[in-house]
């Protein structure tokens, strides 16, 4: 299928998914109707059947798009979680954990430092995170709406300041082909510290996890979760699994062996032990490698491993052991669905639209004041970011545009507006409805997508907010990264703080238990 330019309308059909789905509360709803009005808007302007046309290329992008090894990832992973609580292994953990790590700051700390530690890539870290410290946080009453925000600000924002992750690789590739450095791998590491969005996501962490400057709508779901109200998904489901009398080996292991699977798979199929010497370092390895490949194997190992666990000690039949993973897979639907139309709407855009081009023209249109760049760049990839869902979409958009207009209007910003667009680029990917990584921490953390995405928008935003501060005192005083950094610091900090108080304030006003069922409610 050919490309069609139809200018602002390119953007159109993310923004009505994203629209519908804060308004009607209902994703699928509205990915469809996005997915639609991008089809529509295509079959028009190319001259197709209006009726026809539409649905035809709905499949056709679909088809194109769909990362298949990322649905059965998430099936398979579905299916060996419900197996690791009906064995008993997750409530055996829980109780085991709940000796050593006895405190709630002391489990949100865990589980940001698992999620920093695994940056190799945010797919395998939003679910693997997830799964491990589900048991822990239920047990200290964290709410599973903090459990997502803290995954998926520990996923992306992570990765994309972590030099080994195939992040890394994939900013190195786009870097490589605008010939602006002599390393791109240096650049890329010279760059991390002006990547204000990322840097700020981990502070804010921090002060969540530490201090519990809960404020918003998260707030309310941390005093419901102390009353014993988590918002977990399945909470209100009657089919979850019985536990059995497990042991923490009946967890701990097919975790283990899933991880390891997946990190030696995304070595073995990125060539590390191939006979390129090019790809003999863990850096071109990730870059090259099929991520979502090996996190299938790593899956299929851990599935495996649960097998000879659990069917000779007789935790469970041949039988019951089927039954438990296809169940577990079930509840994996949605989230599969979600993914398939969130890439769906991304390629509508991407490919048919032309909203790359849409971009291009529009920053050749527009004079850039040099001192204005770094904030305006941030902007911009923020937004495609958030319309389109993607992050590395927006990096192979932006990269080659920004990178040669920074070094001709302002050469001395070159670093600062590379580190503004990945910034803002990973904004789009932390926050947006139709973000795979805000989906799939939504799945790891076992809640309600729009909950996760209502109660985590306004963290992101104020990080945003005072990442496009530092960036607009970085253009103004020619790339002062120490004034710019610690100016959004401080902020963030007092800005979190004002909030918290403000929250906690309009908290002990209302009764909140009769709202508890309404997760959309601000404060």
């Amino acid at each position: 299928m050919d490309a069609v330019y139809v200018g602002w309308l390119s953007i159109l059909p993310p923004m009505i998914a994203i629209i519908l789905a804060l308004i009607t509360k209902e994703v699928l709803f509205s990915l469809i109707a996005g997915v639609l009005s991008g089809t529509i808007i295509y079959s028009i302007a190319s001259g197709m059947n209006p009726i026809v046309g539409p649905v035809s290329t709905v499949f056709d992008v679909m088809i194109q798009k769909a990362d298949m090894n990322i649905i059965i990832f998430c099936f398979l992973l579905g299916g060996l979680v419900y197996l690791i609580n009906a064995s008993g292994g997750a409530q055996a953990y829980g109780k085991w954990a709940s000796k050593i790590i006895r405190t709630k700051r002391s489990s949100l700390l865990l589980t940001s430092l698992l999620g920093c530690l695994i940056f190799l890539d945010d797919y395998f870290n939003c679910l693997t995170v997830g799964t491990v410290m589900k048991p822990i946080t239920d047990r200290h009453h964290v709410s599973r709406a903090k459990l997502a925000y803290i995954i998926d600000a520990t996923a992306a924002p992570v990765c994309i300041i972590a030099p080994i992750s195939s992040w890394a690789a994939a900013v190195g590739s786009y870097l490589k082909n605008t010939g602006a450095f002599d390393s791109e791998f240096k650049a890329f590491i010279t760059a991390i510290p002006y990547n204000f969005y990322a840097i700020l996501s981990l502070l804010m962490v921090f002060l969540l996890c530490v201090f519990s400057l809960d404020f918003g709508p998260m707030a309310k779901q941390e005093v419901l979760a102390e009353r014993g109200f988590l918002g977990g998904l399945d909470e209100q489901k009657d089919s979850l699994a019985q536990p059995k009398s497990g042991r923490v080996a009946d967890m701990i292991v097919p975790i283990l062996v899933l991880i390891v699977t997946a990190i030696l798979g995304m070595l073995y199929n990125g060539g590390y032990w191939s006979n390129d010497p090019s790809l003999h370092t863990i850096t071109a390895a990730l870059g090259n490698c099929v991520a979502a490949q090996a996190l299938v194997w790593g899956s299929f190992a851990g599935i495996i491993t649960a097998f000879f666990m659990y069917i000779p000690r007789k935790i469970m039949t041949f039988k019951e052991f089927m039954d438990n993973f296809t169940k577990g897979m079930q509840q994996m639907i949605t989230s599969g669905c979600i993914l398939m139309l969130a890439w769906t709407i991304g390629g509508v855009c991407r490919d048919l639209l032309s909203t790359p081009v849409f971009v291009k023209t529009f920053i050749e249109t527009t004079g850039l004041p040099g001192a204005l760049l770094p904030a305006l760049v941030f902007i911009l990839a923020a937004f495609l970011s958030f319309a389109t869902g993607t992050s590395w979409g927006t990096f192979g958009i932006l990269i080659p545009i920004i990178i040669p207009v920074a070094q001709s209007i302002c050469p001395e910003l070159l670093l600062s507006s590379l580190a503004a667009t990945l910034a803002g680029s990973v904004f789009g990917d932390h926050c947006s409805p139709i973000s795979d990584t805000t989906i799939l921490s939504s799945a790891g953390a076992g809640v309600n997508h729009l909950t996760h995405v209502s109660t985590q928008m306004i963290y992101a935003l104020t990080v945003a907010g005072c990442s496009l501060i530092g960036y607009l005192i970085i253009g103004i005083t020619n790339g002062n990264l120490l004034l710019s950094l610690g100016t959004s610091i401080f902020i963030l900090c007092i800005f979190t703080f004002i909030m918290h108080r403000r929250s906690k304030t309009i908290l002990n006003k209302k009764d909140i238990c009769s709202t508890q069922q309404d997760p959309m409610l601000s404060l």
